[in-house]
């Protein structure tokens, strides 16, 4: 069975993301490694981060600008909760947000649940890419959404149409270059639909 296992964020400066992400709480879910490979524009991926209230959400969010970020969608109340947008020094946008309108506790620094959102052109064939290859699905929504089970990994893995997801994030679908993020999983290396790219995991 083919597992999703990790992510690795490709960026100019490791020694400044890794402290960046410390700061922001994603210590324990990205790796990040060295790269200078071209990007513009979105480069087709988010990473969601699911809190518990919005006093959470706001603690994220301030430590995220406070260690450099820089705000794409400032923290709202919506019918769905209440969440934020930002966008890390090396690129990476970062959707923190939670389903709860009113705070129970404490505001704390927690993250909860970490998802890799992919931006792809068709959901559906996507998804039969990654059924074909073992992922198993957890929660699928047609050609909107499609969220797989990864127990091997603290980070889910799912699947948002580009357009859907550029909009949810505040940023324009443009985009060329490489995605500067790499999967890493159990069947060995390949390369999906939409050119992300996947390797053995690391022992």
């Amino acid at each position: 069975m083919t597992s999703f296992t990790s992510v690795t964020l490709e960026v100019p400066d490791p020694t400044a993301a890794g402290a960046f992400y410390d700061a922001f709480g994603l210590g324990p879910y990205v790796n990040v490694r060295a790269s200078d490979a071209p990007a513009t524009g979105f480069r087709g991926f988010a990473l969601s981060l699911v809190a518990s209230q919005p006093g959470d959400v706001d603690a994220l969010i301030g430590a995220a600008l406070d260690a450099g970020a820089t705000t794409l969608k400032p923290a709202a109340k919506g019918f769905w909760g209440y969440g934020g947008v930002v966008r890390a020094p090396d690129g990476t946008i970062c959707k923190i947000a939670t389903s709860n309108k009113k705070d129970t506790g404490p505001a704390a620094r927690r993250v909860d649940q970490v998802a890799l959102l992919l931006g792809v052109a068709d959901v559906k064939a996507s998804k039969r890419f990654y059924v074909d290859r073992g992922l198993a699905v957890a929660k699928s929504f047609g050609g909107r959404y499609v969220e797989f089970d990864t127990p091997a990994s603290a980070v889910t893995l799912a699947l948002y149409p580009r357009r859907a997801l550029a909009k949810d994030t505040g940023v324009s679908q443009e985009g060329t270059g490489s995605h500067r993020i790499v999967i890493g999983g159990d069947a060995g290396p390949f390369t999906d639909p939409d050119g992300f790219v996947w390797e053995a995991a690391s022992a």
